[in-house]
């Protein structure tokens, strides 16, 4: 695997790596967009890649512009070594891993905002979080040119934003469709994994193992015809009850438009974000 952490060396690894050999057509490269602290559902991640592309990239950046002036950039977990070593044993290919500087250099000054998708849910409790985000992706899209790029479905609004972002840009490098997202991974009491999941105490960790419990059992209700309102309210409670300091939100939602939906229908979503012990948890879920 070839780590690099400069414009420059980034594009003559990529262009390597896409080089035909023997008349054969270009590779193809998958990238997997990270902050790093790596954990089982992104390795998931990658061996999807895997599968669908010649190469897999993975770029590692805490990105200070996705963090709010009270959120957690400073403490965000970094173990770039021990991520390195994970990715080299999956087979990846290129490491991107460049600083801050070489992301925003003196003198930056761009931002995309997506409206629509990025309204409400986490959009409304992190002002400019999602700017940060589609910025991001934006220039690691530019700067990589993978053909196909893989996001984890637990951050599924973050997912809406991204493909939304490279629909009204024309991106083709992804396109848009080839803009994927995978299946949440789970612990084995079905909390989502996160890398901020080891923020918790040992009992916050307990405790928070409620989330996913919680919300089955309200997607089984809505799916079953009970009243939306009710079944939120009841999932508001048992979170408190077992130990959540706050719930941020606790809607349905359609999958696709991320709209306000007060009952059922064939496209619903239900997406939670709650706080315990201080750190912040989400966490979505089909309905039926």
């Amino acid at each position: 695997m070839q780590t690099v952490t400069t414009i420059e060396a980034l594009r003559q690894a990529v262009d390597e790596l896409r080089a035909p050999h023997g008349g054969t057509a270009a590779a193809t490269l998958a990238l997997v967009p990270t902050m790093g602290a790596l954990h089982e559902g992104h390795l998931t991640l990658v061996r999807e890649a895997a599968k669908r592309a010649d190469h897999v990239a993975v770029s590692i950046f805490v990105n200070p512009r996705q963090f709010g002036p009270n959120e957690d950039l400073d403490a965000y977990p970094r173990q770039l070594a021990q991520d390195a070593a994970q990715l080299e044993a999956q087979g990846v290919a290129l490491l991107w891993a460049p600083g801050v500087a070489a992301m925003y250099p003196a003198g930056y000054a761009t931002n995309v905002s997506v409206a629509g998708v990025s309204a409400g849910l986490c959009g409304a409790d992190r002002p400019g979080h999602f700017d940060g985000v589609a910025t991001v992706v934006l220039k690691l899209f530019n700067q990589v040119r993978p053909d196909l790029a893989l996001f984890g479905e637990k951050d599924w609004q973050q997912l809406a934003v991204i493909r939304r972002m490279a629909r009204d840009l024309d991106l083709m490098q992804p396109h848009v469709d080839a803009i994927l997202g995978v299946p949440i991974v789970r612990e084995a009491d079905g909390l989502a994994m996160s890398s901020r999941n080891a923020y918790l105490s040992p009992a916050d960790r307990a405790a928070a193992a409620t989330l996913p419990l919680a919300m089955r059992e309200a997607v089984a209700r809505i799916a079953d015809g009970q009243d939306a309102t009710s079944t939120l309210a009841a999932l508001e409670d048992a979170l408190l009850g077992a130990g959540f300091a706050s719930v941020d939100y606790a809607e349905l939602r359609d999958a696709d438009t991320l709209a306000p939906l007060d009952a059922d229908n064939r496209n619903a979503r239900l997406f939670v974000a709650a706080r315990i012990g201080g750190t912040r948890l989400i966490d979505t879920m089909a309905i039926g």
